[in-house]
């Protein structure tokens, strides 16, 4: 005798299909759902309806928005680092290329990812103390003091000098990449790509003066 065919629901099928990777598929939806919808109006069930699976599937991962937004900050650093090592890959090996890459980095994940670039610099919703986010952004924060180290030869940790190169370095690509991603630099809009590009370098290197004595 047949079984009764019962329809599977679009839900059931994608939450099997990513029962392997569920977690991932998740903050997938969740940094869609943070660019469309700004971090006021996420929610869990949003999510899970823009991911396809049970409305329950957050919680069980995350338990509640704001464990959600520490995961995903962690994914905005990652992010980060990985945009930064794009940079690093492609420009030369002195020490001084090397800062100005991971600069340029920066900014790239910036401008092409605001609200994530906003979640993780900006938000205090996630939890910092965390391990999984803890630990993330001190590999992003170190990525930028070993360029300044490496340009310097000597560690931010035992130079307050180079603890200042450090800070220096870190505010003016931050600020860059507000302002460019927030669209206030009108004249850099203006410019080509590679217009736009030199002028940041330029930037990048005023933002220390030890860059201006290499």
């Amino acid at each position: 005798m047949n079984e009764k065919v019962v329809p599977t629901s679009k839900a059931e099928k994608i939450g099997r299909y990513h029962h392997g990777n569920l977690k991932e598929t998740l903050l997938e939806a969740a940094q869609a759902e943070l660019a469309d919808q700004g971090i006021e109006k996420l929610s869990l069930r949003a999510i899970a309806k823009r991911a396809g699976v049970s409305h329950a599937a957050p919680a069980h991962h995350f338990g509640d928005v704001n464990g959600l937004l520490t995961a995903l900050a962690a994914r905005g650093f990652g992010m980060l680092m990985a945009a930064q090592k794009l940079r690093l890959d492609t420009a030369r090996p002195d020490p001084v290329s090397q800062l100005v890459a991971l600069g340029l980095g920066y900014i790239d994940f910036a401008t092409a990812n605001p609200a994530m670039f906003r979640l993780a610099f900006s938000s205090k919703r996630p939890n910092f103390d965390d391990p999984g986010l803890h630990e993330p952004a001190k590999l992003a924060y170190d990525m930028l003091g070993d360029g300044v180290s490496a340009l310097r030869d000597q560690s931010p940790a035992s130079d307050l000098a180079v603890m200042a190169d450090v800070a220096s370095m870190w505010a003016m690509v931050h600020g860059l990449g507000d302002l460019l991603a927030s669209g206030r630099i009108k004249y850099l809009q203006a410019l080509t790509a590679e217009e736009c590009e030199a002028v940041l370098i330029e930037i990048i290197r005023r933002a220390m003066p030890s860059l201006e004595k290499s």
